[in-house]
């Protein structure tokens, strides 16, 4: 969860996470759709599915137990050379070499290395140095001593230089060039995409399908999406869905930011007739009953539309109820 996520925001959906699935078994043995509902918020959903997929292999190729060797590590889905060995270090306190982000900006300070720390020649002398410097001994405490002067101490701005215990022989520090180093990834414009999400809405479900796998929001549930089609929304509603349409509502569009692109959401609200033929709950495609909420995921987009509709629907309510009064 800590990777491209900051600490304070992952502490309640760990603790909610632990809560649920405590020990492997119990994570493997769940479904992918309830696995993606504890991460939902968190973005990099394929995070949570390789999640999955381990905690998988080590029940049904390790006996439960966690692999103890680099090579099995680094052979669990979403496990790569930093997290091994972070893993087996912390743990077991063996002697292997982390690389994170916070590492990353501590050697590239005290060292001098120039260049953006995600370009494969500068990665590869960070690793040397890596390697170079972890003790055979305590390696766990090395690792983890690592890890908090990058996150307290040597921070990307403003570092605590006099405070630190290495200053003494840190290249940016004797050449006061921290605000420098490591050298900023080379900014690029992101892309912008558009995307209309059509909101089928009948009493109150709304109709939600299951993304593929690979993807943005890969295996999450969300609403059907409208491009650029010839074809009408009534159209679309009734050669897809069955549905017959009796209203249909634009509603205030917003933008959400990935990693790589900007994505603009305008969302559709299309109520249909109650009596359309039913679209049968499948893997793929299923009425979501707002009033009684499941666990399966969401992406944080569609949350956000959906508790919107909920509260609408909330209101409504109210207000038929104060009529009648």
């Amino acid at each position: 969860m800590l990777q491209q996520t900051r600490v304070n925001s992952v502490i309640p959906y760990y603790e909610r996470f632990m809560q649920r699935f405590p020990d492997v078994i119990a994570l493997a043995d769940a479904s992918q759709d309830e696995v993606l509902h504890y991460w939902s918020g968190l973005g990099y959903y394929a995070r949570a599915r390789n999640l999955h997929k381990a905690a998988m292999q080590i029940r049904d190729e390790h006996k439960g137990r966690f692999p103890d060797t680099l090579e099995s590590v680094r052979a669990l889905p979403g496990i790569g050379r930093s997290t091994a060995g972070a893993i087996l270090s912390l743990s077991a306190d063996r002697p292997h070499s982390i690389l994170d982000g916070n590492v990353k900006r501590v050697l590239a300070r005290h060292a001098g290395i120039t260049g953006w720390t995600g370009d494969g020649k500068v990665s590869a002398r960070l690793w040397e140095l890596a390697e170079e410097r972890t003790p055979a001994d305590k390696t766990r405490q090395y690792n983890q001593a690592m890890m908090d002067l990058g996150a307290t101490l040597c921070t990307r701005t403003k570092p605590e230089c006099i405070q630190c215990p290495v200053m003494q022989d840190c290249h940016a520090y004797a050449h006061d060039c921290t605000g420098s180093l490591p050298t900023p990834k080379p900014r690029r414009e992101l892309p912008e995409r558009s995307v209309s999400l059509l909101m089928f809405v009948r009493g109150h479900e709304v109709l939600l399908e299951k993304r593929p796998a690979v993807g943005i929001w890969g295996g999450l549930w969300s609403f059907p999406e409208y491009g650029e089609q010839s074809e009408s929304i009534q159209q679309i509603a009734a050669s897809l869905f069955d549905l017959q349409v009796e209203s249909l509502e634009a509603l205030p569009g917003f933008t959400h930011t990935f990693s790589h692109f900007h994505l603009h959401i305008s969302p559709k609200l299309v109520r249909v007739r109650r009596n359309s033929a039913r679209c049968m709950d499948d893997e793929s495609q299923v009425w979501y009953n707002i009033r009684q909420p499941d666990r399966r995921g969401l992406a944080a987009p569609v949350q956000r539309l959906l508790t919107t509709l909920q509260n609408s629907m909330k209101g409504t309510q109210n207000e038929s109820n104060g009529s009648v009064r």
